[in-house]
């Protein structure tokens, strides 16, 4: 399996959240590009991420959510979680001190064989086994974590 783009939660959480236009629509063309295009995708981390934040902290129905996955989510995961990736999750934490789970976001990109990893929660232009991570929001101010909590990006 190889697509080009690799989407982390972050862009999602956009996607869904009306507080900011700007990051909305750069989100909306990046996962309609991966959609028409066929040329991104994410993984089950992605997917439990995406769906706990819209509906906890974006306040999707259930309803909502399950449109969600069918629609947008569904279309694109192509990563599901094995020993050996697991076992790449830990020697990339080991390697580059990212947490585990921004170590299992790397380690589904590197797995797709993506050559961009789309996300604000790591380095802006660090390449890693001819992955390069970008951030597509980082001429905004603010960024929305995992969490679906705002914070400050660090310069």
């Amino acid at each position: 399996m190889s697509v080009e783009h690799f989407l982390d939660t972050n862009v999602f959480v956009y996607l869904f959240d009306e507080t900011n236009d700007r990051k909305r629509e750069r989100a909306e063309r990046l996962v309609q590009q991966a959609l028409v295009n066929e040329t991104g995708c994410i993984s089950y981390q992605v997917v439990q991420e995406t769906i706990n934040v819209i509906t906890r902290k974006l306040n999707a129905t259930p309803e909502r959510a399950g449109q969600i996955l069918d629609d947008t989510l569904i279309p694109l995961w192509r990563v599901n979680p094995t020993r050996t990736f697991y076992q790449r999750g830990l020697d990339l934490q080991t390697r580059y001190r990212f947490s585990f789970y921004d170590s299992l976001i790397v380690a589904a990109a590197l797995e797709a064989g993506c050559h961009t990893l789309y996300s604000e929660d790591l380095k802006h232009g660090q390449q890693i086994e001819g992955l390069t991570i970008t951030n597509p929001f980082r001429d905004t101010s603010s960024v929305i974590g995992k969490n679906g909590r705002k914070r400050r990006r660090r310069v």
